[in-house]
């Protein structure tokens, strides 16, 4: 199964849309695309692969994404951290941070030592509204978990990949191929650069608002929050 791509603009208005006409809230949004990011973790490295999960964060709402998985994975039975060198400043990422304070969820300070021990990583640093050249210090995170051995999922987009032309031609990320990658609400264009397994999740659309994008509605499962599907997405510019 492949599903239609949707442009970094639609995406900000779709986005907008579910909040303005589908009466939802950032928070909805944001527990839902966490939930899913944790369900895809699951299926692609069970606990019984190593519990040891490193959330790397970004300073916006795919960082956020990032706080939400890191508590259901915690809730999940694994053993996550958080790394987070630049923090969202805005009361919803300060009420994320206190709820995993309170299950002793830690933030790490050090991020060297914390990759090379970890069994899994999640990339939720900068996901559709990225736009280059990276900043540092994530221009040298990137570097360091793209020249690792650990297996990575990415939360929308592989971090430092441009959302339409996919990976840089040189620096940092020219040569990132995280394992996993989870589109969240419709696949970006990049997917089309991407090898691996690929999930959707974000399970919030309805009729209305795929047709007015031209998306597909994807055929979760039961209660699943996410769906594997191919990476041919065609293409909506």
């Amino acid at each position: 199964m492949s599903l239609k791509a949707i442009s970094s603009k639609d995406a900000a208005a779709l986005d907008k849309d579910l909040m303005e006409v589908g009466g939802w809230s950032l928070d909805q949004l944001m527990e839902l695309a966490g939930l899913s990011v944790a369900q895809a973790v699951w299926k692609v490295h069970p606990p019984s692969a190593g519990k040891n999960i490193l959330v790397v964060c970004g300073p916006g709402n795919n960082g956020g994404d990032g706080l939400v998985a890191a508590r259901h994975l915690a809730h999940f039975g694994y053993s996550p951290s958080v790394y987070y060198p630049k923090q969202g400043k805005n009361e919803l990422y300060q009420r994320l941070k206190i709820q995993l304070q309170n299950l002793s969820i830690p933030f790490i300070t050090d991020f060297s030592p914390a990759l090379q021990q970890t069994d899994f990583l999640v990339d939720s640093i900068f996901g559709f509204s990225f736009g280059g050249p990276l900043r540092e210090p994530f221009g040298d995170i990137v570097s360091q978990i793209e020249s690792a051995s650990v297996p990575v999922l990415s939360v929308d987009a592989p971090s430092s990949w441009d959302i339409q032309s996919g990976p840089p031609k040189e620096g940092p990320g020219a040569k990132f191929m995280p394992a996993s990658l989870i589109s969240l609400t419709a696949p970006k264009p990049c997917v089309q650069f991407y090898q691996g397994r690929h999930f959707i999740g974000g399970r919030f659309l309805t009729r209305g608002l795929a047709d007015k994008y031209g998306l597909d509605l994807p055929g979760y499962q039961g209660v699943e929050q996410v769906l594997e599907v191919g990476v041919d997405a065609e293409g909506k510019l």
